[in-house]
């Protein structure tokens, strides 16, 4: 029997690019954060083959789940090149628990998932302590996740993510609700940039002018480029079910991600309605009037593509409009009357959009 065949001097794991104490060592190092998501129906800590959640303890009669995955896309190459990671972190949270929340969920819990080449430790502390933050900031606990060392698979220093949640609703309690219609106002919920969509577009304009991620942003002399581009998606979860829970008039709510205004409006419309909107009043954030004038993109071209500051509409009964407002910018969110709901015409879009954004020519 040969030497490898008893083991002697036989392959390792390690040796094939796959460090088991590496992992071991990340665990032990995220347990503190991921147990400072605790909440009421989770309690349990991280290491076993499945995370468990009460929602009987969390409170819930006879709830529906809703559950939402997502990723961050090429926002990760910027972490990556630019060795700043724990904002995609929470970008990874928000794109998962801001989608729980239009649908009038209260997010519980959330699982990662983190894939590498080989696991760089204090790097991928960084981007759990995102998530973990993440997740503080929308109410779900982080119940557990996976990483995975796959050699060969990505290139050095490379990694990917994926972010799982999962909210309820009481029965009946759902958005958007039947009577969403004409005459219901729309209101908009400021985003922090350009949260974590379009970046793919982003990263041509970078190559396309020449710029680096350590250049000054010359729409916020205060940052570099990689600095202003990689603030964290804004979780609108904590806000939205106070204003859900005390006023009872919110009636719809669209997340605002890839496709913009144009594509996601109508994902929360019924038949025979559509949204009018006032271009002319939202303060659009520089960031994105730099890209238009960087990249030279046109007005509809942007506003199908980021969310040109306005990270979430919320539909409101017309009566209901003080009270929604109140609350959302006693929790902190900059809200504005963006249009209101219309009977639609059959020669238009379902979203008609009237004045320009701040950058149009």
């Amino acid at each position: 029997m040969s030497q490898n065949q008893t083991g002697t001097n036989g392959l390792t794991y390690s040796q094939a690019g796959v460090d088991i104490d590496a992992g071991n060592e990340l665990v032990n190092r995220i347990k503190p954060m991921v147990k400072a998501t605790r909440r009421p129906g989770a309690d349990s800590d991280i290491g076993g083959f499945g995370g468990l959640f009460d929602l009987k303890g969390a409170g819930f009669k006879d709830p529906i789940l809703v559950a939402a995955n997502d990723g961050v896309g090429t926002k990760l190459k910027i972490a990556i090149d630019t060795n700043v990671h724990a904002g995609v972190g929470i970008d990874l949270v928000a794109m998962c628990v801001n989608d729980l929340i239009v649908q009038g969920a209260e997010p519980l819990f959330f699982l990662d998932y983190f894939a590498t080449g080989a696991l760089d430790v204090d790097m991928a502390s960084d981007v759990v302590a995102g998530i973990a933050e993440g997740c503080k900031i929308s109410g779900a606990a982080l119940i557990g996740g996976e990483t995975a060392e796959m050699p060969g698979m990505y290139a050095a220093g490379d990694y990917d993510l994926a972010g799982f949640a999962v909210g309820a609703a009481e029965r009946g309690e759902l958005l958007p609700s039947k009577d969403v219609g004409e005459g219901d106002i729309l209101l908009g919920l400021a985003s922090s940039g350009v949260h974590s969509n379009g970046f793919s577009l982003v990263r041509k304009i970078m190559e396309l002018n020449g710029l680096r991620w350590s250049d000054k942003a010359p729409f916020d002399t205060n940052k570099t480029l990689g600095e202003a581009l990689m603030e964290p998606t804004r979780i609108y979860v904590k806000p939205l079910l106070a204003a859900i829970k005390e006023t009872g008039g919110i009636k719809a709510l669209a997340h605002i991600t890839g496709g913009g205004l144009p594509e996601n409006l109508p994902r929360v419309l019924p038949e025979g309605i559509s949204a009018r909107i006032d271009l002319d009043a939202v303060s659009c954030p520089g960031v994105f009037g730099w890209l238009a004038q960087a990249g030279g993109i046109e007005q509809f071209e942007m506003l199908r593509t980021f969310n040109c500051g306005v990270g979430m509409v919320v539909a409101v009964a017309a009566d209901k409009v003080d009270a929604v407002r109140q609350v959302l910018e006693r929790e902190g969110e900059t809200v504005i009357t963006l249009g209101a709901l219309e009977a639609a015409q059959d020669d238009r879009e379902q979203v008609v959009f009237d004045g320009s954004l701040g950058f149009a020519k």
